[in-house]
């Protein structure tokens, strides 16, 4: 149960070619401590170019690798979960209006002003966390991940769907009370960087944006869609790593 539940997470999250079977999405959309969990994957493997390119390239270039990598490994649908509430956001109406937003196929200003916030936010993150020493960067990568995925439960969880679709699979789902095994698996991030409290704060930081995000979005559009999983997702990382920037430049 729990490697078909990690399998289909890996397939949402990721483009890797693993949990696309109707088995392994049933077994995770029933699962928000899937989340969490393959959060730790996924990290570890967005970390590759922190790992293969420190010493030979200056860490601008790392950084830029980072960040393209991330597109090649996770893909663009939780981005456009970013660009679809992003246009939602600039809409002079109502929620309406706003839900009529979130179906056109067509992009906006609001959409490309918050994708380019985004890739902004994380190229500087990178750039910042490039400079740590290798274990307390890679610790940030990876926390900064478990803490989006965390947020991304609590989508789930805490959130009401809109309407049929994507977002209301995991939310009928669904409870309050399947957010606490999620927090369970994501607490031993912390770990990753002990005794500094780099990863506490990468975690705590992405943990805190993604749910400032999924309130937000409840407010505006009064409830959640699947695109509301792709802007918690895409922002909780970004504040992970600059949380994590952080507490570093403090301690």
């Amino acid at each position: 149960m729990v490697l078909t539940a990690l399998r289909g997470a890996l397939g949402f999250l990721t483009r890797l070619p693993v949990g696309h079977g109707g088995e392994s999405w049933q077994a995770f959309r029933g699962s928000p401590w899937a989340f969490p969990l393959a959060g730790y994957a996924v990290g570890a493997l967005l970390a590759v170019p922190l790992l293969a390119l420190r010493t030979p390239a200056p860490g601008t270039t790392v950084a830029f690798a980072y960040v393209a990598w991330v597109v090649a490994v996770t893909g663009i649908n939780h981005l456009d979960g970013v660009a679809d509430v992003g246009d939602a956001a600039v809409v002079h109406g109502d929620r309406a209006d706003r839900h009529a937003v979130l179906k056109d196929s067509a992009v906006g200003v609001g959409a490309a002003a918050a994708i380019a916030l985004v890739f902004l936010g994380l190229a500087f993150g990178a750039l910042g966390v490039v400079s740590f020493p290798l274990e307390i960067a890679l610790a940030v990568v990876v926390a900064a991940e478990v803490g989006a995925k965390l947020g991304m439960a609590a989508v789930a969880c805490l959130g009401t769907a809109t309407h049929e679709g994507l977002g209301s699979q995991f939310t009928e789902r669904a409870s309050e009370a399947d957010l606490l095994p999620a927090a369970v698996v994501a607490v031993p991030a912390v770990a990753l960087s002990w005794p500094s409290p780099v990863a506490s704060g990468a975690l705590a930081g992405a943990v805190a944006v993604s749910l400032l995000a999924l309130w937000w979005v409840r407010r505006l559009l009064g409830g959640v869609s699947g695109d509301a999983f792709g802007l918690v997702n895409e922002v909780g990382r970004v504040a992970g790593l600059h949380a994590g920037v952080i507490v570093w430049t403090l301690s």
